[in-house]
């Protein structure tokens, strides 16, 4: 996502200017297009922010090189004049790429800056700090803007969730939000342990799966070697003795031959099945099937439907006031979650019924059919007695300790599941070698093809 400026005049004359975020200038323009068309006026100018190289002279005659993000070279080089410096050449960055920060990175950026606000340093004291100590450069250039926004008077709120697509859309609001707050270190410091604990968990699972899967793929490319090549350049020299084949190398023989007829085939097949579910995966309605489907999952289904679940009470323990924004609370809580499947339903079951139908908060979440009956038990005893925030707070940090120990065991778990089946695909290969021992032609056979 880039950011495109705008600038434009309405009817009555008066400049009109903003900032949009789309993927290419196309739908940047669409979009723009479209706040014209609401607000009647009529666009003049589209840019987009871009990064600018530059080159100038210190008083001391120092050659200085760094790079700026701008909408165009004038702007970069009137703001280095501004400050006295001697402008020697401008030009825009030829390979301008802007990557996404490391999930790290930012739970780093957020971590920091909780902790600086516990020992009471000011906001842009320490954007100014994390802003020269960040190494990331995407990141670094967030935080600058960032205080550069602050600095020029805009809602805090809105400076954050306009750089969403860089630190997140939850993290983004949480941040906006804390600004806003009374209380900011402790949004900051409820914020990180959020970020902590889910970059933690995804680290987990990852270092978790990749090594069973490596061994397995090893394992499946060693296989389908031995199994296509190994066994069937013995196997044609047997058979032209005339000999009868045992079964397995006579199955394995028959696969090589199909293979090499069609191997190209298969093998193209394959990719574009994997392509095509990658891109499928991406799309709304294959990540909300995906991740429907996730939380059914055997083993893995019940830790990733209680780690949302604990995202979700952790989040909303944090948001909940009790002052009639349950709603608002409850959208942010579900995005919080990312699984688009419980998102969904809390948006257009839940929370529908908590605004229109009236119902209290329990028989909505019930009705989603995403919440477990210990969480709506939890939450309905809250509400009783008029402890919901606390209910949630006590669910978070129960399913926070579930999740943690049933981690453990499903990682056991794959790991065992792994090791047993390249033990059966080794002795597979065993017994499969072993059929060649008993092959034996006679001196009749030999005889035979001699002839």
């Amino acid at each position: 996502m880039r950011e495109y400026r705008f600038i434009g005049v309405n009817v009555s004359g008066e400049a009109v200017r903003g900032t949009v975020f789309a993927p290419n200038p196309r739908q940047a323009r669409k979009r723009i297009g479209t706040l014209a068309d609401q607000h009647n006026f009529q666009t003049q100018e589209v840019a987009p922010r871009a990064t600018f190289q530059y080159r100038v002279r210190h008083a001391g005659g120092q050659i200085v090189k760094g790079e700026q993000k701008a909408y165009s070279a004038e702007e970069v080089r009137a703001a280095l004049e501004r400050v006295g410096l001697d402008v020697v050449k401008v030009e825009k960055k030829l390979l301008d790429f802007q990557l996404k920060p490391p999930s790290g990175d930012i739970v780093m950026f957020v971590r920091l800056a909780s902790n600086m606000l516990r020992r009471r340093l000011s906001f842009d004291e320490i954007l100014n700090l994390l802003a020269t100590d960040t190494s990331n450069g995407s990141l670094r250039q967030t935080i600058r803007d960032l205080s550069s926004d602050l600095k020029s008077g805009m809602d805090a709120r809105h400076a954050f969730l306009k750089h969403q697509h860089t630190l997140g859309k939850f993290t983004s609001y949480m941040l906006g939000l804390a600004t806003v707050s009374g209380n900011m270190a402790e949004m900051f410091e409820a914020t990180a342990l959020y970020l902590e604990r889910k970059d933690k968990f995804k680290k987990s699972i990852r270092s978790a799966m990749i090594t069973p899967m490596i061994t397995l793929l090893a394992a499946i490319a060693a296989f389908i070697w031995y199994v296509w090549y190994i066994v069937p350049s013995y196997a044609r020299l047997f058979s032209r003795y005339n000999v009868d084949l045992p079964p397995l190398t006579t199955a394995s023989l028959s696969f090589a031959t199909w293979m090499d007829a069609n191997g190209w085939i298969v093998i193209l097949i394959t990719i574009l099945l994997i392509v095509g579910f990658i891109i499928w995966a991406r799309t709304t309605r294959g990540r909300f099937i995906l991740h429907k489907r996730m939380i059914r999952l055997p083993m893995l289904g019940d830790l990733l439907h209680k780690l949302n679940l604990e995202i979700f009470c952790r989040v909303f323990g944090v948001l909940y006031s009790g002052s009639g924004e349950g709603e608002e609370v409850m959208r942010i809580s579900a995005e919080a979650t990312g699984n688009t499947f419980v998102e969904h339903q809390v948006k257009t079951i839940t929370i529908p019924l908590l605004t229109a139908a009236g119902s209290d908060l329990v028989e909505s979440m019930q009705a989603s059919g995403v919440f477990l009956p210990m969480t709506l038990a939890r939450f309905r005893s809250g509400a009783e007695t008029g402890a919901v925030k606390e209910a949630a707070e006590e669910m978070a940090d129960f399913y926070q300790k579930e999740v943690d120990l049933k981690l453990e065991t499903a990682v056991e778990t794959i790991k065992t599941a792994t090791a047993i089946f390249i033990s059966l695909l080794v002795a597979l290969l065993t017994i499969l070698s072993a059929e060649s021992a008993f092959i034996s032609p006679t001196s009749s056979d030999i005889m035979f093809e001699a002839q």
